[in-house]
Protein backbone atom coordinates (compact mmCIF):
# COMPACT_ATOMS: atom_id res chain seq x y z
CA UNK A 1 0.00 0.00 0.00
CA UNK A 2 1.34 3.57 -1.10
CA UNK A 3 1.45 5.82 1.92
CA UNK A 4 0.21 9.26 0.84
CA UNK A 5 0.70 12.98 2.69
CA UNK A 6 -0.45 16.26 2.68
CA UNK A 7 1.95 19.33 2.64
CA UNK A 8 0.58 22.80 4.31
CA UNK A 9 1.64 25.34 5.59
CA UNK A 10 -0.72 27.53 7.47
CA UNK A 11 -1.01 30.54 10.41
CA UNK A 12 -3.91 31.71 12.88
CA UNK A 13 -4.59 34.58 14.85
CA UNK A 14 -7.41 35.53 17.24
CA UNK A 15 -9.31 38.56 16.48
CA UNK A 16 -10.80 40.52 19.23
CA UNK A 17 -14.43 42.32 18.57
CA UNK A 18 -12.52 45.54 19.01
CA UNK A 19 -10.41 44.38 15.94
CA UNK A 20 -10.94 46.14 12.33
CA UNK A 21 -11.23 44.08 9.24
CA UNK A 22 -8.26 45.98 7.83
CA UNK A 23 -6.06 44.93 10.72
CA UNK A 24 -7.37 41.06 9.68
CA UNK A 25 -6.47 41.92 5.82
CA UNK A 26 -2.89 43.27 6.88
CA UNK A 27 -2.44 40.52 9.04
CA UNK A 28 -3.40 37.97 5.89
CA UNK A 29 -1.80 40.06 3.46
CA UNK A 30 1.69 39.72 5.53
CA UNK A 31 1.55 36.02 5.85
CA UNK A 32 0.34 35.39 1.89
CA UNK A 33 3.63 37.48 0.90
CA UNK A 34 5.61 33.70 1.71
CA UNK A 35 3.34 31.90 -1.51
CA UNK A 36 4.91 32.15 -4.25
CA UNK A 37 2.08 32.36 -6.37
CA UNK A 38 0.94 35.95 -5.29
CA UNK A 39 3.05 38.07 -7.44
CA UNK A 40 1.67 36.71 -10.31
CA UNK A 41 -2.51 36.62 -8.89
CA UNK A 42 -3.00 39.93 -7.64
CA UNK A 43 -6.44 39.28 -8.17
CA UNK A 44 -6.67 36.22 -6.30
CA UNK A 45 -4.97 38.21 -3.66
CA UNK A 46 -7.19 41.02 -3.76
CA UNK A 47 -10.17 38.36 -3.64
CA UNK A 48 -8.93 36.97 -0.28
CA UNK A 49 -8.05 40.20 1.35
CA UNK A 50 -11.63 41.33 0.78
CA UNK A 51 -13.19 37.86 1.60
CA UNK A 52 -11.12 38.34 5.01
CA UNK A 53 -13.04 41.86 5.78
CA UNK A 54 -16.50 39.81 5.14
CA UNK A 55 -15.94 37.24 6.75
CA UNK A 56 -14.17 39.15 10.14
CA UNK A 57 -16.88 41.66 10.09
CA UNK A 58 -19.68 38.83 10.10
CA UNK A 59 -18.62 37.74 12.81
CA UNK A 60 -18.24 40.71 14.93
CA UNK A 61 -21.05 42.20 13.68
CA UNK A 62 -23.62 38.98 13.41
CA UNK A 63 -22.03 37.07 16.29
CA UNK A 64 -21.45 39.59 18.25
CA UNK A 65 -18.24 37.49 18.98
CA UNK A 66 -14.47 37.89 18.86
CA UNK A 67 -13.00 35.87 15.57
CA UNK A 68 -10.47 33.51 15.24
CA UNK A 69 -8.99 32.90 11.61
CA UNK A 70 -6.72 30.24 10.16
CA UNK A 71 -5.32 30.52 6.32
CA UNK A 72 -3.76 27.43 4.96
CA UNK A 73 -2.04 26.60 1.98
CA UNK A 74 -2.24 22.93 0.70
CA UNK A 75 -0.33 23.73 -2.98
CA UNK A 76 -3.65 23.44 -4.93
CA UNK A 77 -5.84 25.88 -2.19
CA UNK A 78 -5.88 28.77 0.03
CA UNK A 79 -8.35 28.20 2.51
CA UNK A 80 -9.46 30.64 5.08
CA UNK A 81 -11.68 30.07 8.27
CA UNK A 82 -12.97 32.41 10.63
CA UNK A 83 -14.82 30.90 13.44
CA UNK A 84 -16.75 32.75 15.75
CA UNK A 85 -19.36 32.07 18.74
CA UNK A 86 -22.64 32.01 17.22
CA UNK A 87 -24.19 28.91 15.77
CA UNK A 88 -26.22 30.62 13.21
CA UNK A 89 -24.77 29.55 10.11
CA UNK A 90 -24.35 32.85 7.45
CA UNK A 91 -26.69 32.82 4.41
CA UNK A 92 -26.96 34.55 1.14
CA UNK A 93 -29.72 37.51 1.19
CA UNK A 94 -30.99 39.04 -2.38
CA UNK A 95 -29.28 42.84 -2.79
CA UNK A 96 -31.79 45.36 -1.61
CA UNK A 97 -31.57 48.68 -2.43
CA UNK A 98 -33.36 49.48 0.75
CA UNK A 99 -30.41 48.14 2.81
CA UNK A 100 -26.88 48.96 2.95
CA UNK A 101 -25.85 45.87 4.41
CA UNK A 102 -26.53 42.16 3.88
CA UNK A 103 -24.32 41.71 0.40
CA UNK A 104 -21.14 40.31 2.33
CA UNK A 105 -22.16 36.25 1.94
CA UNK A 106 -23.20 37.48 -2.01
CA UNK A 107 -19.36 38.61 -2.62
CA UNK A 108 -18.33 36.17 -0.77
CA UNK A 109 -19.79 33.57 -3.06
CA UNK A 110 -18.95 35.64 -5.99
CA UNK A 111 -14.74 35.99 -5.17
CA UNK A 112 -14.39 32.30 -4.03
CA UNK A 113 -13.60 28.83 -5.68
CA UNK A 114 -16.22 27.73 -3.35
CA UNK A 115 -17.32 27.97 1.04
CA UNK A 116 -18.88 26.28 3.47
CA UNK A 117 -19.99 26.66 7.19
CA UNK A 118 -20.31 24.31 9.78
CA UNK A 119 -21.20 24.49 12.81
CA UNK A 120 -19.16 23.39 15.67
CA UNK A 121 -19.84 22.95 19.68
CA UNK A 122 -19.10 26.46 20.64
CA UNK A 123 -20.12 28.33 17.42
CA UNK A 124 -19.67 27.47 13.65
CA UNK A 125 -16.53 27.98 10.80
CA UNK A 126 -16.87 29.23 7.75
CA UNK A 127 -14.28 28.44 5.09
CA UNK A 128 -13.41 29.77 1.75
CA UNK A 129 -10.97 27.91 -0.88
CA UNK A 130 -9.18 29.98 -3.65
CA UNK A 131 -7.23 28.48 -6.70
CA UNK A 132 -4.55 31.05 -7.91
CA UNK A 133 -3.57 30.70 -11.58
CA UNK A 134 -1.50 28.33 -12.51
CA UNK A 135 0.71 28.70 -15.32
CA UNK A 136 1.39 26.54 -17.89
CA UNK A 137 4.60 25.30 -19.89
CA UNK A 138 4.67 28.01 -22.29
CA UNK A 139 4.34 30.88 -19.49
CA UNK A 140 0.59 31.56 -20.07
CA UNK A 141 -1.34 31.96 -17.15
CA UNK A 142 -4.97 29.65 -16.46
CA UNK A 143 -7.58 29.05 -13.71
CA UNK A 144 -6.38 26.03 -11.73
CA UNK A 145 -8.87 22.52 -12.35
CA UNK A 146 -12.18 23.71 -10.76
CA UNK A 147 -11.94 27.55 -10.32
CA UNK A 148 -15.11 29.09 -11.32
Amino acid sequence: MEESSLRAVGWARSLPINTSPKAARDWARRHMRSLAWTDRAPETVDAVLLTVSELVTNAHVHAHSPAQMAMTWDGECLHVAVHDSSTALPSQRAASSDRIGGRGMLLVDALTDGWEAHPCPHGKTVTACFRPPTETQEGTVTLADGAG
